[in-house]
């Protein structure tokens, strides 16, 4: 059972570019981009046209395990929290960023972060470098034209608030060291800062591992009128094995708590959770009789009756349709642990679709799965790799980026880009030894 909470989205969103730079295993600053570059592949289905700006639909990015592929997606989501909670904490709490610890210098510089977005047609570019102990600088600029214009400037203890940014006004000595100048205007009920933040609570980024925590939000769209019937129909369009997802709400009692937890945990979780609402999800299997005919059906507990990769797909499938019913960005790092590739494809097919995805969500994701490399229908330009070099540093480019082995000549669209990968030929794959070489020294011992 999981806490029933409404769940929704205000506004949707556009990302642009993200840059990470000296956190975790990024040492350099390298860049994502959702600008579509002048390729003919897919123009129908995997681009957004936003006045002068095309954007892509996403991208899906691949790698070998500890190549950087989960620290790219970290990033975002570090970014998401500071924006969205450093000014929740005390004037003593760290900010929890992790430089890249590699390299001598690097430990004591800042880590950067900074994201390109558009919101109702403006484009903005809002960035900060920050340790574990304060921001060092943080920057706001604005573009409605072709110009950008900042907004304000912050460096080291100084806040420069320009004259087009009333709304951040004597608020300088409201900041403090570890808290970011956003997130105060905010507070101040700003109209940009409430609107960027709008913008950041609609980039979500979801583990495709411990996907369990985001069961709440299925249940949410589950309990909805409108947006319950289209959940039902993925379900059964992807072939889970039952005809239909039921849900259960009461109010917590104690006595659904396991008989054998400590007093004090039974009465601090009892006292936490006094008052809310509990759900449980239960799946309707078919029953037959010995002739092979429909008598009824069978009430399944989605958690304990039900596959890992169905809980997967149940659980994921909130976030998934919540953000292409209200548009936004939507993250997921291993998107195919647990699920069949088929299953895969149908959930990044869905954002190509001009019928469910209406409000150009896009969705990144991290996965292993290079079947979406044939089948995927993915422009090059949406192909990213992500690869270590010999010092630990993750470097990060895009298959249109690519160039043949020995000339300027960039990767032709027909190649097998599948066939090239797993051969090594773009890199970001695991070096594999000879395997043999280990049995036989296990053997002589």
């Amino acid at each position: 059972m999981v806490i029933f909470e409404k769940y929704s989205h205000k506004f949707h969103n556009m990302l642009i570019e993200f840059t990470v730079a000296n956190f975790l295993s990024f040492r350099d600053k390298k860049t994502i981009s959702f600008n579509a570059t002048a390729i003919k592949e897919y123009t129908d289905t995997n681009l957004i046209h936003d006045g002068k700006h095309t954007l892509l639909k996403g991208g899906v990015i691949y790698g070998a395990n500890s190549s950087g592929k989960s620290n790219l997606i970290k990033a975002m989501s570090t970014m998401r929290r500071l924006v969205l909670q450093t000014f929740e904490r005390s004037s003593t709490s760290e900010l929890e960023v992790t430089p890249f610890l590699l390299q001598v210098e690097n430990e004591e510089l800042p880590s950067f972060f900074e994201v390109l977005f558009l919101v109702k047609g403006i484009r903005y570019r809002y960035g900060f470098e920050v340790t574990n102990q304060d921001v060092r600088a943080e920057w706001l600029f604005e573009a409605k034209k072709n110009s950008e214009k900042a907004l304000f400037i912050r460096e080291g203890d100084g806040i420069e608030v320009m004259k087009g940014f009333t709304e951040g006004r004597n608020l300088e000595e409201k900041t403090r060291d570890n808290v970011l100048f956003l997130s105060v205007v905010d507070q101040f009920n700003g109209k940009v800062a409430k609107s960027i933040m709008a913008w950041f609570d609609n980039f979500v980024t979801i583990s495709g591992l411990s996907h369990e925590r985001y069961t709440g939000v299925t249940f949410s769209l589950l309990d909805n009128d409108d947006t319950n019937q289209l959940l039902q129909d993925f379900y059964n369009t992807t072939d889970l094995g039952f005809d239909k997802v039921k849900i259960y709400k009461k109010e917590f009692d104690i006595s659904g708590l396991p008989k054998d937890l400590p007093e004090s945990i039974m009465q601090e979780v009892s006292t936490k959770l006094q008052g809310k609402m509990m759900v449980n999800a239960r799946t309707l299997h078919k029953k037959y009789d010995n002739q092979n005919k429909v008598i009824g059906s069978v009430e399944f507990d989605m958690d304990s009756q039900e596959s890992s990769g169905t809980n997967k797909v149940f659980n994921i499938s909130g976030p998934v349709f919540d953000v292409l019913k209200d548009g936004g960005v939507l993250v997921i790092d291993e998107l195919d642990a647990s699920l069949h590739p088929l299953l895969t494809l149908a959930v990044t097919r869905l954002f190509n679709s001009r019928e469910l995805n209406p409000k150009d969500a896009q969705l990144i994701f991290a996965t292993h799965d290079t079947n979406l490399l044939s089948y995927g229908n993915y422009r090059r330009d949406q192909i990213y790799f992500v690869e270590k070099d010999q010092y630990g540093a993750s470097d990060l480019y895009s298959l249109v980026e690519y160039k043949e082995d020995g000339t300027l000549k960039a990767i032709r669209k027909d190649r097998s880009f599948e066939k090239d990968y797993i051969q090594g030929r773009y890199g970001a794959i695991p070096f594999i030894g000879n395997l043999t070489n280990i049995a036989k020294e296990w053997q002589e011992k």
